[in-house]
């Protein structure tokens, strides 16, 4: 695959990444949780701080995804909110087999791990940012 190639498929992933982590993010922060809980059972399982903190996170992996990679400003911070994303699906995999959702997430969770750990080598090893002031 061409660098050029490869950098749009690394930029269609992180924009993928960005949109689902950022709804999800937004839902987690802002919906009451019956209503979460009533689309998927663990919201309504476990504290309710909780979930505010892991939609935070998304909310935050969503942002850092895309800004550092688009400003240059501290673009290790792409690979890294990666690899928070890659985290956030391989705890969420128990979790979601214990509260009897795999069916309907295990695929989705596989496909965002795999996303972000392509982001994570794509942006760390083969094609990572240069900082801003390397551009010139």
């Amino acid at each position: 695959m061409s660098a050029r190639n490869l950098n749009i498929a690394l930029w269609t992933a992180q924009v993928l990444l960005a949109l689902v982590f950022g709804a999800a993010g937004v839902m987690k922060v802002t919906m009451p949780l019956s209503d979460l809980a009533g689309m998927l059972t663990w919201p309504g399982n476990v504290p309710s701080w909780l979930v505010r903190f892991i939609g935070t996170a998304e909310l935050a992996g969503a942002i850092g995804i895309l800004v550092p990679a688009l400003t240059r400003i501290q673009p290790l911070l792409t690979p890294l909110a990666a690899l928070g994303f890659a985290i956030i699906q391989i705890l969420a995999v128990p979790v979601h087999i214990s509260q009897g959702d795999i069916a309907m997430v295990g695929p989705v969770n596989a496909i965002l791990l795999a996303l972000a750990l392509f982001v994570v080598w794509g942006r760390y090893r083969k094609l990572p940012f240069p900082p801003k002031g390397a551009l010139g």
